[in-house]
């Protein structure tokens, strides 16, 4: 069944995460609204801190992602600047942002950002505009004792988005990207960032991609992530595992015990709202957790990219619906 909903349903899906008409339709719709929030927490940063709080309380780490993507006017990009660099220094206000006993390595608090909503797309000058604002936002971080790690988006920004993270890694090493293990390019990623010693975000990926660049099968996804996670493991980085795939999960330990990393060595990470037993359960039993929660108005396109992930996500937002109806 889950095989059948992806070769069908989730391009139609994906295709609408696109929409303008859509989304509108969607954002002034209060039931919509009322159903995001198991996913999304909501819109201000006293919700994102709200929702951070809980997850502390229970052990977990996060990761905080100010939705927003394809920016196409500096104003825009300068906001968002501004929105990470408030959140920042609430998240220092409200939370104890020193590092674990792990000797400081491991920093319970992140920001995650996207390129695109920094300037990215701004032209000939966008790579630039980026670079400067993600270092404003890493040099704001840095003061405050969080991480930043630097989200993918579609496969025609992978190069330009591991290129200023390779930049900005010179003055943060701590600087963390993701990966995505269907682009069929991802191995050898992971190998070179692997060996600088880079935190990576290995996840299966949530756009549609042609067939030429991109693994589109459900077990050809899952076997290139597990090839990708053995040479994360293997290398001197710091690999965080995020997925909710039980067959994943289930691999890691094994993975983790050849080659002789402890639970201070990886992290497993999901999404606000998704296998929150799981979550738990992980945490429990010592290992470290980290939670990417999503905050803010541009809900809509984060929202149906997790609707196409998996048919649980798209039933639970239909019943609810009808629910309400």
């Amino acid at each position: 069944m889950s095989g059948l909903f992806s070769r069908t349903a989730r391009p139609a899906i994906l295709a609408a995460s696109r929409s303008h008409r859509l989304r509108h339709s969607a954002e002034r719709m209060p039931v919509a609204r009322d159903v995001v929030r198991r996913f999304v927490p909501g819109e201000s940063v006293a919700d994102a801190l709200s929702a951070v709080g809980g997850l502390r309380d229970s052990g977990r780490l996060v990761s905080i992602d100010y939705l927003g993507e394809d920016v196409t006017d500096a104003d825009t990009a300068d906001a968002t600047v501004a929105a990470y660099l408030d959140l920042l220094d609430a998240l220092a206000a409200g939370f104890d942002t020193a590092g674990l006993d792990t000797g400081g390595v491991i920093r319970p608090l992140e920001v995650s950002l996207k390129l695109s909503a920094l300037g990215q797309a701004l032209g000939k000058d966008g790579d630039k505009i980026a670079h400067e604002n993600a270092h404003t936002i890493c040099a704001r971080a840095e003061q405050v004792g969080a991480w930043v790690t630097v989200d993918a988006e579609d496969h025609t920004t992978t190069d330009s988005t591991l290129s200023i993270v390779r930049d900005l890694r010179a003055d943060y090493p701590w600087l963390g990207t993701v990966l995505q293990a269907y682009l069929r390019r991802t191995e050898g990623d992971c190998a070179e960032f692997a060996a600088s010693g880079a935190r990576i975000r290995l996840c299966k990926g949530a756009y549609d991609e042609p067939a030429v660049v991109a693994y589109r099968d459900p077990v050809g996804i899952t076997e290139s992530y597990l090839r990708c996670l053995r040479i994360l493991m293997a290398g001197s980085g710091y690999p965080m595992v995020a997925s909710h795939d039980p067959a994943v999960i289930a691999a890691v330990p094994g993975l983790a015990r050849e080659f002789g990393r402890g639970t201070d060595g990886f992290e497993y990470q999901m999404l606000y709202g998704i296998r929150d037993g799981e979550q738990r359960r992980l945490a429990d039993t010592g290992n470290h957790v980290r939670v990417y929660v999503p905050f803010g108005s541009q809900w809509y396109g984060y929202f149906v990219r997790r609707l196409a992930e998996r048919p649980a996500n798209l039933m639970f937002f239909l019943r609810a619906l009808a629910h309400r109806n």
